[in-house]
């Protein structure tokens, strides 16, 4: 009954000194989140920068794309894709693990403008203008070397699928 004792209360002393001595973040330090400031990006445009650009898409793009549309049964050409974000985050895990495993150092994104021309398969994307993403990145090197010369990376297309059929759209921005 003895050794009971003095069991409990070790295991007292030992909860006290767990409660004053364990590391914790203080309840005053926690971030609270509406104090959290996010900057834009640096490369990020104002929405009247946006929507001057959207409008000279519309002015200046080629007038047999808008003719050929309309031969086709379209009245709009498309304006702008859209993919969910799901759909971006999944594309973006596919081409971290498909530059990797192709050995690639995976360092971004670019997207090019297209058009699906007189595609047969699809009667009605023809003619219609989309976008599509690739990744980029360049070849990894052996990080040992006789010589050690360190140029610039050239960051080109990874060999890996785009993605495409993102939904379009018809209206300007925004």
């Amino acid at each position: 009954m003895k050794k009971l004792v003095y069991l409990i209360i070790g295991l007292f002393i030992g909860a006290i000194l767990t409660y004053y001595f364990c590391p914790r973040e203080p309840l005053c330090k926690m971030p609270i989140k509406e104090n959290i400031v996010v900057k834009p990006p640096k490369d990020t445009i104002s929405i009247a920068e946006a929507t001057t650009f959207s409008k000279n898409w519309e002015k200046y793009n080629p007038k047999e794309i808008d003719s050929s549309l309309e031969f086709e049964g379209s009245k709009k050409q498309t304006r702008s894709v859209w993919w969910s974000k799901s759909d971006i985050e999944e594309y973006l895990a596919y081409s971290k693990y498909g530059a990797d495993s192709l050995h690639y150092n995976f360092t971004g994104l670019r997207v090019y403008f297209a058009n699906y021309g007189t595609d047969k398969g699809k009667p009605t994307k023809r003619y219609r203008n989309t976008l599509f993403i690739v990744p980029t990145g360049n070849k990894k090197q052996a990080k040992a070397s006789s010589l050690n010369i360190n140029l610039p990376p050239d960051d080109g297309d990874i060999p890996l699928p785009p993605l495409n059929n993102g939904g379009g759209g018809t209206t300007g921005y925004p």
